[in-house]
């Protein structure tokens, strides 16, 4: 660790790595969020990548840049001509590019939109994770600190004649079992930790916190409502839509290929020596002689196109139908488990291990019992934590598709 905080320091500025002396303090969910969609290079990248495409509507309608021409000609006369000539494609081109354009434009809007949900809902399962392990590690110091007690206690039984030697070698292993867990969850923390520093765009060692505690909240909508609003805001869908649209524009744009496109040039002439003035007005036309390689072929393509585009849509279609049934399930699995894991099993278990600890006070049971009590109840509670965390976590997949709370 040391080593690779001395490699750090010589990448990252000093005051990024300066420790942080309030390492406690709780770490609003809301307000790294907001720190995400602001800081986050990808939200950057895509934001700057549609205003690109928007800056690129106008270039595209723009007829080309006109020519400067001069040309001078000796014969038996001496002749001069200068002019302008101007590219004029047939009518119609121009604001059909513009439109492909602008469809372009708004495919990379929502993508945007979508690359913010996307990030918002995998910083949320990340800080929902290191919830869960923070609250992991306070149940397993806890359980760790009663075994630590049994441990004394089979002790001082075995030292009177009243329990085996046995009995302290397992409360012994078992600690030493919830010492190697806690060593994994302090690993499991640290890669969360930087895993949300780098949607953060942090260092990734930059102290975060203690998360707030979780809220749980129900689902809002049925299956269906959240069908409707897939398909009426879900970003990612609007992206494959507005495809489907550049699709059909594109076509229209090729079979415009066929038409031709114009030149029409102005030149005024000056005659020497005889001091003469005139002008030239020509107009060239493009033909599109080679129509059955060129001009049929784009429209080929253009079609091709549109079709794949129509794929493209019905496949995120239904990958965002599996989603949503699929987070739901999750939910409502979560849901039951805990109810029930709070209303019975947990309350069972405490009842059990009480019962268990007052039995081998007096030798009505043994230690063996008492220790499977005690593990049985850590199990429990850790589950409880866990179920609440992947309930949270489906909700803010849900909400990465369609953009609000489900």
């Amino acid at each position: 660790m040391k080593s690779a905080l001395l490699w750090a320091s010589l990448l990252w500025p000093a005051s990024i790595l300066a420790a942080d002396n309030n390492v406690d303090r709780v770490l609003p969910l809301a307000q790294l969020i907001q720190e995400a969609l602001d800081q986050n290079p990808e939200i950057k990248a895509a934001e700057q990548r549609w205003v690109s495409a928007q800056a690129r509507i106008s270039q595209v309608q723009t007829l080309p840049d006109p020519k400067l021409l001069w040309s001078h000609r000796e014969l038996e006369k001496r002749e001069t001509m200068v002019g302008v000539s101007q590219a004029i494609p047939f009518p119609g081109k121009l604001g059909l590019k513009g439109e492909i354009a602008s469809s372009e434009a708004e495919m990379l809007e929502q993508n945007y939109l979508a690359t913010r949900l996307g990030l918002a809902a995998a910083l949320k399962e990340a800080y929902y994770d290191l919830h869960f392990i923070y609250k992991s590690i306070a149940i397993v110091e806890k359980n760790k600190r009663l075994l630590v007690q049994f441990e004394e206690t089979a002790k001082a039984y075995y030292a009177v004649g009243k329990g085996a030697q046995q009995d302290v070698y397992r409360a012994q292993t078992e600690i030493s079992r919830l010492i190697a867990r806690l060593a994994s969850l302090e690993q499991r923390k640290q890669s969360l930790s930087a895993d949300i520093n780098r949607i953060l765009n942090r260092h990734p060692y930059s102290a975060l916190g203690i998360p707030e505690e979780i809220a749980m909240m129900p689902l809002q909508h049925s299956q269906e409502q959240l069908e409707v609003l897939v398909g009426n805001s879900a970003p990612l869908l609007t992206t494959q839509i507005k495809g489907v649209e550049r699709g059909d524009k594109t076509i229209d744009l090729a079979k415009r290929e066929y038409l031709p496109n114009f030149e029409l040039s102005a030149s005024g002439i000056r005659e020497e020596p005889t001091g003469l003035n005139g002008y030239q007005v020509m107009l060239n036309v493009e033909v599109p002689l080679y129509f059955a390689t060129k001009q049929r072929q784009g429209v080929k393509e253009a079609v091709a196109g549109r079709e794949a585009s129509k794929d493209d849509l019905q496949n995120v279609r239904q990958e965002l139908l599996f989603r949503i049934k699929d987070n739901i399930a999750q939910a409502q699995r979560a849901e039951e488990l805990i109810r029930i894991l709070q209303d019975a099993i947990i309350p069972q278990a405490h009842f059990t291990l009480a019962a268990a600890q007052a039995s081998y006070g007096v030798g009505k049971v043994d230690f063996l019992s008492l220790l499977t009590s005690l593990l049985t109840l850590l199990d429990n509670e850790v589950e409880l934590h866990s179920e609440i965390v992947e309930h949270e976590k489906a909700l803010a997949r849900l909400e990465g598709i369609i953009g609000e709370r489900p």
